[in-house]
């Protein structure tokens, strides 16, 4: 059983972002199909899935469209009980409910003012009230679910659910214009940012670039807040150590060095989602 999911960009579209995770972080089997959300080609690539309009679209194996991140929660939820996308308790399951259906439709002001890119952190931001309204309200649900969780862990619910995945992006504007939050908020941000899952998504963010680039503003940039990324180049000849590619399995055609060592890709975006951000492919990881 394997879905069908339509995205936008990973570098920008925060919707994307929060339905790519939906599949990865509960090991959900599906295909990735990218429509031009900046080229102008976004309404003829979705014409096939009328009347769905945005990113993401998620088509079920029978052919069913989906459209809107909160459906595509409750329909996979349903569809794959086992595995716990929302939390076990039933008090912790209707409160995460309540998080992401306010995540889902609240918080304008720091949309509007903070669109998602996942490139660099400005720094000097000027932070309106309403952002900051804005973010002590966001500060006050993560407390309220860390406050009345059944389970301990490290998520808003103990373990990762999809309250997580929906707010995600929202830590991913927090990070990338250095909004000001309360320790316990910033400390989520961060373990967010250092989520494998997020930080694959970001390698593969990186691997594509546009001219001009969206939402670029006039102010000076610091490196993504995130784990730095171990070092590593793309080269374009030598003796790679691996004879297949550790995704495909694939012969070897594109290289790439890291720390002395040579290593071989199936195709150009292999190579350059690893050398993005090596440590977040346990595949790549094993060679190492």
């Amino acid at each position: 059983m394997t879905y069908d999911l339509f995205l936008g960009d990973r570098s920008f579209s925060s919707w994307s972002l929060r339905g790519w995770l939906m599949f990865e972080k509960f090991g959900i089997p599906v295909r990735t199909r990218f429509v031009g959300l900046y080229t102008g080609t976004m309404a003829a690539d979705l014409a096939p899935l009328a009347p769905a309009r945005l990113v993401p679209t998620l088509r079920l194996p029978d052919g069913t469209v989906v459209g809107e991140t909160m459906a595509m929660a409750e329909t996979l939820a349903e569809r794959h009980p086992e595995a716990g996308l929302w939390p076990a308790d039933a008090a912790d399951r209707a409160t995460a409910r309540w998080l992401a259906a306010e995540m889902h439709a609240g918080f304008g002001a720091l949309r509007s003012a903070c669109p998602m890119q996942l490139l660099r952190q400005y720094a000097g931001f000027e932070v309106s009230e309403a952002v900051r309204t804005d973010l002590a309200r966001i500060e006050t649900l993560w407390d309220h679910a860390r406050a009345t969780r059944k389970t301990d862990g490290p998520w808003l619910f103990g373990d990762y659910s999809l309250a997580d995945a929906f707010y995600a992006p929202v830590c991913a504007r927090i990070a990338g214009y250095g909004l000001e939050v309360g320790a316990a908020a910033q400390d989520y941000v961060t373990r967010t940012l250092a989520d494998p899952a997020v930080r694959r998504w970001r390698a593969m963010g990186l691997t594509k670039s546009y001219d001009p680039e969206p939402y670029a503003i006039d102010l000076p940039r610091r490196p993504w807040p995130g784990p730095a990324p171990r070092a590593a180049t793309a080269i374009d000849s030598g003796t790679a150590e691996n004879a297949t590619c550790p995704y495909s399995g694939d012969p070897v055609t594109h290289l790439m060095e890291m720390e002395g060592r040579t290593f071989g890709f199936c195709n150009a975006f292999c190579r350059d989602k690893t050398v993005n951000d090596p440590e977040a492919w346990p595949a790549f990881m094993a060679l190492v």
